[in-house]
């Protein structure tokens, strides 16, 4: 995931790169493009739900976090950590900056785990669901799926907010 302040190349992944870069920088383009949502937006417009749920561009970023933290450590690498809460709303004292730098924190982390993995087949440590563990080729193309939901949902949101669209 890049700086959303100095953001480079923003094409997907080429078409000749082996599975795992592939995987990895797919998940980074679409972690990314949430990052960039919360970019040039005040700490009430961050925080504004735009629907009925709740469901707010920081909200978004602190559940990714979270989701992240518990498939790709807790669950597949099996570390020592407590479960996040991937349903928990940003606290009063909560800063989109902080849970930018969180969410920056565990894709790092995360990227780690995924680096140091030699067999995209190998489950992991424990699962989230009554399941067996998951491969990491699962919890990467899981994640894929999560955060591009989440990143269209931000899309929308951040539409509602200012107007501004795409990536």
């Amino acid at each position: 995931m890049t700086d959303t302040d100095s953001r480079g190349d923003l094409r997907p992944p080429s078409l000749d790169a082996d599975e795992k870069t592939t995987l990895l920088a797919f998940l980074d383009y679409l972690r990314d493009a949430v990052a960039a949502k919360a970019s040039g937006l005040c700490d009430r417009e961050v925080r504004s739900a735009g629907v009925s749920s709740g469901t707010s561009i920081l909200g978004l970023i602190k559940h990714l976090t979270a989701v992240e933290l518990n498939w790709f450590a807790w669950a597949y690498a099996g570390a020592d950590v407590a479960l996040c809460d991937d349903e928990s709303q940003p606290a009063a004292d909560d800063t989109a900056e902080g849970l930018l730098a969180a969410y920056r924190e565990a894709v790092r982390r995360c990227n780690g785990i995924v680096e140091a993995c030699d067999d995209l087949d190998r489950p992991g440590a424990r699962s989230l669901r009554e399941t067996p563990p998951p491969s990491m080729r699962w919890v990467l193309v899981h994640m894929i799926e999560e955060t591009a939901r989440h990143a269209g949902h931000a899309d929308i949101l951040r539409e509602q907010i200012d107007g501004a669209v795409g990536r």
